[in-house]
Formats: C-alpha cells, structure tokens, sequence
C-alpha cells in the first residue's frame, strides 16, 4: 500500500518537473494569495505583539479622558466641533475625586524644529506637555536627569525632558543633560532624557520629542487639545475611577442622563480592543483576497489536470489494461492536482516569510510569522488542489482501457 502511495507521489512529481513553467503560470494564484495571507498575518502579529508591549508599560492604573474620539466615529465633524474643551477647573475637580491617585493636564504639537548653534533636526520633533504629574500618569521613564517640577510648571520656565533620538541629533556622543537647545525661537535647558522606546505600530520613533511644561507650551502654541491623564489610587479601582470621571464630567458638561457622553475615556484596553478590531478588518480582507486568489488557482489546476487526462489517455489506457485500479487512477491525478497546489502554498509561504522579513529589516516594521497563518495557508492550498482535481481524476478512471488505448 505505501509503495503505490509513494509511487503515485513520484508520478506527481514527475508531471510537475515535465511542465514546470506551464504549472508555475497555473499556480501563480495560489502563490498570491498565500503570500499575501502570510504577510498580512505576520505584520499584524507583529503589531499586536508591540501594541501589547507599550501597553503594559503604560501602566493598568491609568486612563484619560480627552475631547475626541480616536476617529470620526458616528459623529459628524459639527458635532464633535460643538464638543466643550476642557479646562484647568476640569482638572483640579477631578483630583478631589475619592479614587483617583493624581491628574495631569497635556498637550502636544507635533513638526517642530530644534536647533543648536552647530546642529538642527528636521522638522518632525514632536513637542509633548503636562502639568508636573504628566510623568506618572503616562508612566514616563527617564534614563537619566530628572522630570521637570510643579514649581517649573507654574513658572513657565524652559526646561526639557528629550528622547534620545532628538539627544544623538543635537549632541552626538555628548552627554545633553543641563546642555540647552532652541525651540520655536525659545531657548530650553535640558534637565532629563527618556528612556530609548523605538517606533510605535511601525510608524515613527518614540524617541524623537520633547517634553517641556504646559504653561510654557500654552505661550508658544495656545491651548490646542487640553487632555487629562489620570492615575487610579490602585489597580483594583480603576474602574471605580473611571465611573466618577464619568459620572463628574457629565455633571460638568450638564449633561441630561439620556444625552451620549461628550467626551472620551482612554486606557489600554479600550486601545487593545481599538486595534483589535481594526487587525479582525485586515485579517478579513486578507482572506477575502486569499479565497478570491485561491479560486483563480483551482480554476488553473481544474484546466490544466483535465489538459493532462487528455494528453495522457493512451498512458492511462495501458495502465487500466495492466491491471490498475480505477482508484488508482483516481488517486493519481487527485495527488497530482493536491501536490500541484501543495507546492505553490509552500512556494507562497516562503514569499510571505521573506517579505515579512524583508519589512522588518528595511522599513522597521515589526512582523512575526504566526505558525497558525502557515498551517492554514498550506492545508487551503491543498483543499483547493483536491475540490478541484476530484473531477478531472474521476474523468480518468472512467477512461475504457481499449477506447484510451486506440487514443493518438
């Protein structure tokens, strides 16, 4: 029995290695559409894996509540144009809140430029602010210096805390704590760094911005996107926390109890389920476009396995009339139309492995082949070849061995 499996493997084979090129071009859809699976799933592994990462150092004992949603959402851009701001009173009533550790106001502007005399960036440093607890309640790391103080904050005073990245940019191999730098015409002390974060979702670096006070923010740029970031007393009351948020902003904002909140609450898994969601929308487009793909493959494999039962009835006629069986028959052309499909899921895998590896090294972007996305690609792959070999393998044992055999 396993001699004639494996001899019917050969003779697969061997169809394969006699028409290469002819089934490559028949395969080529099911080389794209397992590529494409591949790639798609190791990005968006690599994603939720780093997603994951951040979040955990964000800490489970904080949130925020902002203005705006991330998104549109269901809202127009009018109404959430008509959405109140909020203000330094927003922030000192929700410290008197039982649950809550700390508050901090923030702000950020993104672009801006920062200079020494000998050395400048590009305009893409990203200018971050808060009140003094800013720095708890986004659970910041600093490498070295300190956070600046509540002191700093009410004087307006130019002090800094850098990423690294903007640190090797002004002073390469130089230690930058107590050095200073320019910022929108404003001179700035360097008092801390943070710690080396990398990129985020494949985008741009962590590391490169600045952390300055919001009173000394609010002079240069205006108030532009008040946030309040909040720190829970412990984990187990962040819940707690975030109703009284809740509960006080409504009341604030006079809200009527029937009336859609007005504002935002953030934390990790609200962004853990917001990035959820939008990989589940990839991953289904990804298979949408596997399926469509793997259909133009079984459509090639059902044209080519019935141009092989035509071209090989005189060889099929004298196996019949040798004395092989109809499933044997049956078996050989289904393995061959399986194997045929077999190799371009393994030629698709090693596509989608070597791009996946590809994005990572020269874009940065952090993939991670998930062996479940291999598996499944490569057992479609062979379904496909099967749903789509049985009819032309069941044509060939049906072959009469006289009539075949008389075949020119």
């Amino acid at each position: 029995m396993w001699m004639a499996f494996w001899d019917t493997v050969r003779l697969a084979f061997g169809t394969f290695r006699s028409n290469p090129l002819r089934s490559f071009l028949t395969l080529l859809g099911i080389v794209i559409g397992v590529t494409t699976v591949v790639s798609m799933m190791s990005l968006i592994e690599g994603l939720k894996n780093q997603v994951n990462d951040q979040m955990s150092e964000l800490g489970s004992d904080c949130f925020q509540v902002q203005r705006l949603p991330f998104g549109q959402g269901e809202l127009s851009i009018a109404e959430l144009a008509r959405r109140p701001r909020f203000t330094y009173a927003d922030l000192d009533a929700i410290r008197t809140q039982p649950s809550i550790s700390q508050a901090a106001g923030e702000d950020s502007k993104g672009g801006q430029k920062a200079s020494t005399a000998d050395r400048e960036s590009r305009p893409n440093v990203n200018v971050w602010a808060g009140t003094a607890e800013y720095f708890n309640t986004n659970s910041v790391s600093l490498s070295s210096g300190r956070p600046f103080t509540d002191a700093e904050f009410v004087d307006g005073r130019r002090v800094a805390v850098i990423g690294q990245d903007l640190a090797d940019t002004l002073w390469p191999g130089l230690d930058p704590l107590n050095r200073e730098f320019r910022l929108l015409g404003r001179t700035f002390q360097v008092v801390g760094t943070l710690k080396r974060r990398g990129g985020f979702l494949g985008g741009g670096s962590q590391d490169n911005q600045a952390m300055i006070p919001l009173s000394t923010f609010a002079s240069m740029f205006g108030v532009r996107d008040f946030r309040i970031s909040i720190q829970a007393k412990s984990p187990e009351v962040l819940q707690r926390a975030q109703d009284e948020v809740t509960l006080l902003m409504r009341r604030r904002h006079g809200l009527k109890p029937d009336e859609p909140d007005d504002f935002f609450l953030y934390n990790n898994a609200s962004a853990t389920q917001m990035f959820n969601s939008l990989s589940a929308a990839v991953s289904a487009a990804s298979f949408g476009v596997c399926i469509l793909s793997l259909l133009v493959g079984g459509i090639g494999i059902l044209n080519i396995m019935l141009v092989a039962v035509t071209e090989r009835t005189r060889e099929i006629g004298i196996r019949k009339a040798l004395g092989a069986k109809r499933y044997r028959i049956l078996a050989q052309f289904a393995l061959e139309a399986v194997v045929l499909s077999l190799v371009g899921g393994a030629v698709g895998v090693a596509l989608g492995v070597g791009l996946a590896h590809l994005a990572r090294w020269m874009i940065n972007l952090p993939t991670e082949v998930p062996m479940w996305s291999v598996i499944v690609s490569l057992v479609m792959s062979c379904g496909v070849g099967l749903a789509f070999g049985i009819y032309p393998a069941a044509r060939a044992a049906k072959l009469d061995p006289v009539e075949a055999m008389r075949t020119e």
